[in-house]
């Protein structure tokens, strides 16, 4: 096919899992670490930038020579579903474990992964040794997901999932990991591995909560509009992490995750909804996950296992 095809609209931003999740959680207020590698090149140093301004302290030294930094083009349909042009060589498949300190700040908290499968070099027991480093310094331990790239099975993660507090799948993700019928029964599964709190997306449904105590649906405030679905994983990422940061128990991290993800697709852009994020919005979101008909209580600190 020659020629060109007119768009309703063309941007350019900056994206990907962890830069997504650690620009949202700026943004809300917290205070971020990002390891990562990129290039010297422009779309870098448009990377380097934007992180100057948001806030978000970089780990080591990111940039490496002869590294292109990953673009992908996203394409996004009149129903708010996206497809993506990618770069299979540049630095979004290129993360590798000697890239990584695996001595974290100390006023870290938690650590998250976003997201297995994204870079090929860091199998299972690369992130059995990141997660374990993470453990013995006292980080709970998060991590996202995406599809399996090589037909990966959950026990081929058995070693690394053990020690995952957290992970936050979609509910496509959860299946083609674990081959279970539904979401209840993936869920089952990946708490049965190890993951000691399973926390499935469910796009317009909310969310599936499982771990040792209960299982449950939480939804999503309804007359959300769906204008863009690119980046909503990451925003409810982002969401949870931050509340459980500050002590919220399973519940209402769940309801405070859904509120940015339904806050993602209804605007264009990974990010762009938190751009004028102000502190009154940031509490205004916080009562509403820890109002009464949420029947959650402060549990003091995200719980960690030994």
């Amino acid at each position: 096919m020659s020629g060109s095809i007119p768009a309703e609209e063309i941007r350019l931003s900056v994206g990907g899992d962890a830069l997504n999740e650690a620009t949202i959680l700026a943004r809300l207020g917290a205070e971020v670490f990002l390891q990562t590698v990129i290039g010297e090149d422009t779309a870098g140093q448009v990377i380097l930038r934007h992180c100057r301004n948001c806030g978000i302290s970089l780990l080591g030294h990111p940039v490496r020579t002869g590294l292109e930094t990953g673009i992908n083009v996203v394409l996004i349909q009149a129903n708010g579903e996206r497809s993506f042009l990618t770069n299979p060589t540049g630095s979004l498949r290129s993360l590798r474990l000697d890239d990584l300190s695996l001595s974290f700040p100390p006023q870290a908290g938690i650590l998250c992964l976003a997201s297995i499968f994204v870079s090929p070099h860091l199998r299972t027991k690369g992130l059995s040794a990141l997660f374990c480093a993470a453990r013995a310094q006292g980080l709970t331990i998060c991590a996202d997901l995406t599809r399996p790239k090589h037909g990966e099975r959950l026990e081929d993660l058995a070693e690394a999932l053990r020690y995952v507090d957290f992970l936050f799948p979609n509910e496509g993700e959860a299946i083609a990991l674990t081959g279970a019928d539904g979401v209840e029964q993936a869920a089952e599964q990946l708490h049965r591995a190890g993951v000691g709190h399973v926390v499935i997306k469910c796009g317009a449904r909310g969310c599936y909560l499982r771990d040792g105590q209960f299982a449950q649906y939480v939804p999503v405030a309804s007359g959300v509009r769906c204008i863009d679905t690119t980046g909503a994983g990451d925003s409810f990422a982002a969401g949870f992490l931050f509340a459980l940061s500050r002590g919220w128990d399973m519940l209402a991290c769940a309801r405070f995750a859904n509120a940015c993800g339904a806050h993602a697709v209804a605007s264009t852009g990974s990010v762009a909804w938190a751009e004028s994020l102000t502190s009154s919005d940031v509490e205004a979101l916080s009562r509403e996950a820890l109002s009464p008909l949420s029947a959650v209580k402060s549990c003091g600190s995200p719980p960690r296992r030994n």
